[in-house]
């Protein structure tokens, strides 16, 4: 743990020097390059901050400070990435003759100015697209009997992350979603809560949270993030909320459907315990009804196929959240986002409803996942 965050640190510190440097040569010397420095490195310290103060003392100033910090985290990335390519861009072309020394403050003033007009307006964009999430739909037939006419609406949300930035009104918005699909279950993939639960239990963030008459019930699982603030606690606020916590544990519903819950792969790191395996959840389910898997982390999806898990639904990736991040994510995760069939099994992963740090999408929505099953004619 100690060797990652230091890796973190690194990069968050070298991605800061590097955008630093390039306005820093730019300045007038005196009051205004001190005033340039005091401002970047007050706005860089933002979000370590708002991150120190919400474990110690959660409150407003702390929600300010992750809110803004946030931001900044989607500028740095950025403005270090337009630089790069500036840089690159500079660099052949003194290499090829077309640009000379002479030019290189002119150039540079407004590669300054371009490049904080350019990732203000990508930031201010990504934002707005944040704040839109989108129902996506997928319809999946099965061999299996299903409850009613033969026809079962899910509605399946992942990485809400409540907390400091996702707080009551994207909750309604969230509730507002689910009581306008009017699903017969609801299933929540993990990351519900953020990190540090005290800004969840200062307003009751969940308090708000309801499934509309589902006549299958609601269920949920811990993502990574429970992990972070304390699973007990964590764990107790949601169960005190009415909505069962699967963690490694199977069960049927009246109607002859089985959820598994799994708890998180990293799990291990935070209680020193490991997961039970697919194969214990499994071996004594009846694989005559439909059964669906949660596991926050899409990873080992073969493992579901082996199982004979019918749909298995997982998030945490967020698809990326802000491009390019979601070219290492695909490289990273078999199914990174949406639909697959692997082995049989039905794999779906959500972009998830909330994020992580900045309040901010680029190439990737704010999503919840409706999932309508048909039974197949088995005639």
């Amino acid at each position: 743990m100690l060797i990652f965050f230091l890796i973190v640190f690194t990069i968050y510190f070298g991605a800061n020097a590097y955008i630093f440097f390039k306005g820093y040569p730019l300045m007038p010397e005196g009051r205004p390059a001190k005033l340039y420095t005091i401002l970047f490195i007050l706005t860089a310290s933002l979000f370590v901050a708002g991150k120190f103060l919400e474990r110690n003392h959660s409150g407003i100033l702390s929600d300010i400070l992750n809110i803004l910090g946030g931001f900044w985290l989607a500028y740095m990335l950025y403005a270090f990435l337009l630089y790069l390519v500036s840089d690159v861009g500079i660099i052949s072309g003194k290499a090829a003759g077309l640009i000379h020394d002479v030019q290189s403050g002119t150039i540079n003033r407004w590669r300054f100015i371009a490049v904080n007009v350019l990732t203000v307006t990508i930031v201010v964009a990504g934002f707005l697209n944040a704040l839109t999430p989108v129902v996506r739909h997928y319809e999946i037939p099965v061999a299996k009997p299903l409850p009613g006419n033969g026809e079962l609406k899910i509605v399946a949300v992942s990485d809400i992350h409540l907390g400091s930035t996702i707080r009551r009104r994207s909750m309604r918005k969230l509730q507002s979603i689910i009581d306008s699909v009017k699903p017969d279950m609801v299933l929540l993939l993990g990351d519900i809560i953020d990190g540090e639960i005290g800004p969840v239990l200062r307003d009751d963030l969940l308090s708000t949270f309801r499934c509309p008459p589902c006549v299958e019930g609601t269920y949920a699982i811990t993502g990574n993030h429970e992990y972070i603030g304390g699973i007990e606690r964590t764990a107790s606020y949601i169960r005190e909320k009415g909505i069962p916590l699967l963690m490694d544990e199977a069960i049927t519903t009246p109607s002859g459907i089985t959820i598994i819950g799994r708890k998180d792969r990293d799990s291990f790191r935070y209680t020193g315990k490991m997961r039970s395996s697919l194969e214990e959840l499994t071996k004594d389910i009846d694989h005559s009804g439909l059964v669906i898997l949660m596991d926050h982390q899409p990873l080992k999806l073969e493992e579901s196929a082996a199982a004979g898990i019918d749909i298995h639904l997982s998030g945490h990736t967020h698809n990326g959240q802000i491009w390019p991040l979601s070219i290492l994510i695909s490289h990273m995760f078999e199914v990174p986002y949406g639909h697959a069939v692997i082995g049989g099994t039905n794999v779906i992963v959500s972009s998830g409803y909330g994020l992580w740090g900045p309040r901010v999408r680029v190439g990737s929505r704010s999503e919840v996942v409706l999932i309508t099953i048909k039974q197949e004619n088995a005639g």
